[in-house]
């Protein structure tokens, strides 16, 4: 643990957070030394999946004022609505330098909703503010990521204000010092004009007492990275936004209980937090819930994930069937290996699931059944082999036969994505199963982990003389893509990919042949 707090404190003024990480970890029960690191890692991990990846405009090319040939200002002719497109495309120095070409262009850089980073202006982040003072608004958008001046928590309240008054559509707003835990100024909660709100490293302000009227009425994506919320902070923010419709939270490390109800909630994404429950109570327009790299620092601290009226839930996933990790409740019953099944503890409506399996222990493994049997209509199914951190005996086919008929492998499974493939006796005998009772399969994908060893080359090849119920093609790929492009908010929330799990690239695929032996 020393060696992990000593890393961060070299930070310089990063130091204060050794005491935030100290005061946290003296609470929890006591794991061994790597556990703990590896703990401290996590709750400060640089790499965020809930922020946007930068503003809409490049700094990277230049504004120049070239007289044309003919001395004749063809571009000051265009209407006002092409001119202010194109200032709105500018990142704002270059912006506002337009205002000096003609008295006509400094009334387009007034009217024009302009992209503010604090990056564009750097070292000079006084320039923010005379920014926000100069134009009137509204401001398209707005990315204070960069600020590290003494004086910034004291302006921030000040800009809040001034952008509420202005109005802002889209506000990316990143504490770049110490201590984490500093609480976001209540003027925030004024910005009623946003569309899309991204916060990280900081703690949500609290919401209690606030007046009725208080909301977020155009908010539509959200995103927290780091950010201290408490449940009672996440239900209002949920409450006041009426047209939300993507919710991204990473890294909370307060312990949580989700409850999720909501009218307009499209897209969930929970990755890396410090949950208790998670309880899908009311979204009737739910599509997608992906709750991936759950993080349990204390013993015997399960998550349990409670899907309630959710009618068009289509996409769902990483479910760890790791019983430490994950429970499954559906329809008020929980699922485990060998219970009744019946309607109402299934979901038809998922299209397509992700699971997490320790193919190496036998009760991860003889969760499988059921779980599919909660998803009658799976179509693509995503495996993640997870690590075999305790070996309890391995299972073979005679298992699967006896399991029963599984209707969505049967009938519905079109395609099939094992990560991090490790070719055990249970794996393989799952995918022999499953490839000889799989009628519509169309396409198996293997990835095999970052360093394969020659045992899992050879059970990859072998996969080739497996009897095979349908035509299914089998491709396999050396190494995966890095994990953050699965974690990606673009990617979970683009609507526009039918299977965002879907993230191998396809060009790296290797395909064998199906070798029938007579």
């Amino acid at each position: 643990m020393e060696a992990a707090l000593a890393e961060f404190e070299c930070l310089g003024s990063a130091g204060p957070i050794t005491a935030v990480a100290n005061e946290f970890l003296r609470e929890q029960t006591p794991h061994n030394e790597n556990e703990s690191e590896e703990q401290l890692r996590r709750l400060f991990n640089p790499a965020s999946y809930a922020l946007p990846v930068g503003p809409p405009v490049s700094a990277a090319a230049r504004l120049f004022a070239l007289p044309p040939d003919d001395d004749v200002d063809r571009v000051s002719r265009l209407p006002d609505a092409l001119l202010r497109d194109v200032v709105s495309r500018l990142p704002v120095k270059d912006a506002a330098r337009t205002a000096a070409l003609s008295h006509r262009w400094r009334g387009v850089w007034r009217s024009t909703p302009l992209v503010l980073h604090d990056a564009d202006l750097l070292p000079d982040t006084s320039a923010v503010s005379l920014v926000l003072d100069a134009h009137p608004g509204p401001f398209r958008c707005v990315h204070l990521t960069s600020t590290r001046s003494q004086g910034f928590r004291g302006l921030l309240a000040r800009w809040l204000r001034l952008l509420a008054a202005k109005g802002v559509q889209e506000l990316v707003l990143i504490n770049c010092r110490w201590p984490l835990d500093y609480v976001l100024p209540a003027s925030l909660l004024g910005l009623t004009t946003l569309t899309r709100l991204y916060l990280g490293m900081w703690r949500f302000p609290d919401t209690v007492g606030l007046p009725r009227a208080t909301c977020f009425r155009n908010l539509r994506d959200l995103g927290l990275h780091n950010v201290l919320v408490e449940r009672r902070d996440l239900d209002f923010i949920l409450d006041r936004s009426p047209v939300l419709e993507t919710l991204c939270v990473q890294g909370n490390v307060l312990k949580l209980r989700i409850r999720l109800v909501s009218q307009s909630l499209r897209c969930v994404k929970i990755i890396g937090c410090f949950i208790e429950e998670i309880f899908v109570l009311d979204a009737p327009n739910l599509e997608r819930f992906i709750y991936f790299d759950a993080w349990h620092p204390v013993g015997n601290c399960t998550t349990t994930v409670k899907i309630g009226h959710a009618p068009k839930l289509h996409l769902l996933g990483y479910l760890a069937l790791d019983p430490r990790k994950h429970v499954l409740d559906v329809g008020n019953t929980i699922i485990k290996a060998g219970i009744g099944m019946s309607p109402s503890t299934m979901l038809p409506g998922v299209k397509i699931l992700a699971l997490e399996v320790r193919f190496a222990v036998r009760n991860d493994v003889k969760m499988i059944p059921n779980v599919l049997r909660c998803f009658p209509n799976v179509e693509a199914l995503h495996i993640m082999s997870g690590k075999d951190d305790q070996s309890t005996g391995k299972l073979n086919l005679k298992f699967w036969h006896k399991s029963g008929v599984i209707e969505c492998i049967r009938s519905r499974i079109k395609l099939l994505v094992v990560r991090d493939f490790k070719g055990g006796r249970s794996e393989m005998a799952f995918l022999k199963f499953f490839f000889q009772t799989a009628l519509v399969l169309e396409e198996v994908v293997i990835l095999l982990p970052d360093d394969p060893t020659d045992h899992m080359y050879r059970k990859v090849v072998s996969l080739r003389h497996i009897e095979r119920a349908s035509e299914a093609s089998l491709l396999w790929a050396s190494k995966s893509v890095p994990r953050g492009f699965l974690r990606s908010v673009e990617r979970a929330s683009d609507f526009s990919l039918d299977d965002p799990f879907a993230n191998y690239c396809r060009i790296g695929l290797h395909r064998l042949g199906y070798h029938h032996e007579e």
